[in-house]
């Protein structure tokens, strides 16, 4: 290992699935780990396999189809646990397996009630074990920022004696703060006499809104992995954020001395893939990632930007993959002028998604004066996305107003036939969707909603994300229209083929 080199451990398959709303299937996940192999990440954390068998063949297919990345399992330091981690990932390329087990006295007297001699003899044997079946073993003492610290430099090494290549420091609560979990990363540095075997890594959480401060606080002081999360999704109120950690490191490499294998103008695309298939949308002022974190308002930072963009961006916007908005096609391009510009963005479609989405442009550009960039990222992830068309929209109308009840009348197809049904509600999205109910005798209970636009204008697109409870199952779908009700109609279509597609 190289001093100055920093390891990315993206953990968003495993941490960032534990945010409550945030579960993704097996093909969802594996196309976030191709993203994230494509980004750089030296480690994928792919999930927690003893957890369900639903996770263990996540984990599996992820170790299967990852070549570049280390693919990881997580296991508590129980033989079951260790043994469904190594056989979901001992097909990878690389694997790696990650025990933990709690070494806080909180935690000691109220969760596991165990004794200081008993934990560590339980972590150094999960270690043992685990390092029988894999070279590549992790072990992370969880809660160590409120471990004692002379009960946390022998676990940190006794497990590295037994086998551990990695040793994580988690924040697991994120009760720690930047100078005291630097200093913490000192210490261990200082007090555990084979420290040098290992790789210090780092987890924090984001309770306090720390958790990218501690890390980058544990890297100044000698850390030399940060496990991190696409967005910063996780548990409660997430963890750190891998997009603010790497370009953090990487502005600031005068301050920290570090680099990442991060390719960072893929930054970019895989925010935006995680933020579909969660359901979680970015706010528009997320660091790195947000719609307007290369935006400027004030007349000041405008006429400073013309002048010298350095003057208020400490980062350019194509650093992290955003480019510039502008006018790309229009009704008259073709298919080839179509194919090219989808090529430049990093779109890759095959010729019948291509079919698909290019008729769906002709027409977007029929309704629109102008067509952006993001309106084709738009058409590709709501038209080709999808794994079944079950059931698709052919028409819909509308007739509501402030002192009406709102009527929707429903045209749908399926498998050759057409299907139409009216329907009556608190609003139109409402009727609309009593009437797809109807029509596919599915019902959904409606959990979240939500729609921003995709792109500038009054003829925006409008991208709706809902998630829907049908048949006991929590799905995530979206729908793009220039029309917010065919856009919602759209989501709900979706949602609703993406649960019979799983059925089967």
């Amino acid at each position: 290992m190289k001093p100055d080199h920093v390891y990315i451990f993206d953990t968003t398959l495993r941490d960032g699935e534990q945010a409550p709303g945030a579960s993704m299937n097996e093909s969802e996940k594996l196309e976030i780990a191709y993203c994230l192999e494509r980004l750089g990440v030296d480690i994928i954390e792919a999930g927690f396999p003893v957890s369900s068998t639903g996770d263990f063949n996540s984990v599996l297919q992820v170790a299967k189809k990852i070549k570049r990345s280390i693919v990881c399992g997580l296991a508590r330091s129980k033989k079951e646990d260790i043994d469904a981690a190594y056989n979901a990932v001992k097909v990878a390329e690389q694997g790696r397996i990650h025990v933990f087990l709690a070494t806080s006295k909180i935690h000691l007297e109220h969760k596991l009630k165990k004794s200081k001699d008993e934990i560590l003899e339980m972590a150094v044997e999960a270690v043992k074990y685990a390092k029988k079946k894999i070279a590549d073993v992790e072990f992370s003492p969880e809660d160590a920022s409120r471990s004692e610290k002379d009960f946390l430099y022998r676990i940190i090494e006794n497990v590295i004696k037994a086998g551990a290549k990695t040793v994580n420091i988690p924040d697991t609560v994120g009760y720690s703060t930047p100078q005291e979990y630097g200093q913490l990363i000192a210490d261990i540095k200082n007090n555990v006499p084979n420290i040098n075997k290992a790789v210090i890594s780092v987890h924090c959480h984001d309770d306090l809104g720390l958790a990218v401060g501690n890390s980058l606080s544990a890297v100044k002081n000698g850390a030399r992995q940060v496990e991190c999360t696409v967005n910063g999704i996780g548990e409660r109120a997430g963890n750190a954020s891998m997009e603010e950690i790497v370009m953090a490191l990487k502005t600031r490499q005068d301050f920290y001395g570090v680099s990442t294998n991060i390719k960072t103008k893929e930054i970019h695309k895989i925010s935006r893939l995680v933020s579909r298939l969660t359901g979680f949308v970015v706010p528009p002022n997320k660091a790195i990632v947000g719609a307007n974190a290369f935006r400027h308002e004030s007349g000041i930072h405008q006429d400073g930007v013309l002048k010298e963009r350095s003057t208020y961006e400490i980062m350019r916007p194509e650093d992290v993959g955003f480019m510039e908005t502008g006018l790309v096609l229009g009704k008259h391009s073709g298919r080839h002028a179509f194919k090219v510009r989808l090529k430049a963005l990093g779109i890759d479609v095959s010729e019948e998604q291509l079919a698909q989405a290019f008729g769906r442009f002709k027409n977007l550009a029929d309704q629109k004066k102008h067509v952006y960039d993001e309106d084709l990222f738009a058409i590709v992830e709501d038209e080709i996305k999808v794994d079944k068309q079950i059931w698709t929209l052919v028409d819909l109308v509308t007739t509501s107003g402030a002192k009406i009840l709102p009527q929707v009348e429903v045209t749908l197809r399926s498998k050759g036939k057409v299907h139409k049904m009216s329907s009556s509600g608190d609003g139109p999205v409402d009727a609309c969707y009593k009437a797809i109910d109807g029509l596919t005798k599915v019902k959904g209970e409606l959990l979240d909603y939500s729609i921003q636009s995709v792109s500038r204008g009054k003829d925006a697109l409008g991208e709706v994300t809902i998630k829907v409870k049908i048949n006991g199952k929590n799905v995530i779908a979206h729908g793009t229209s220039t029309d917010i009700i065919v856009a919602s109609a759209n989501a709900y279509i979706n949602a609703i083929n993406k649960v019979i597609a799983q059925e089967g």
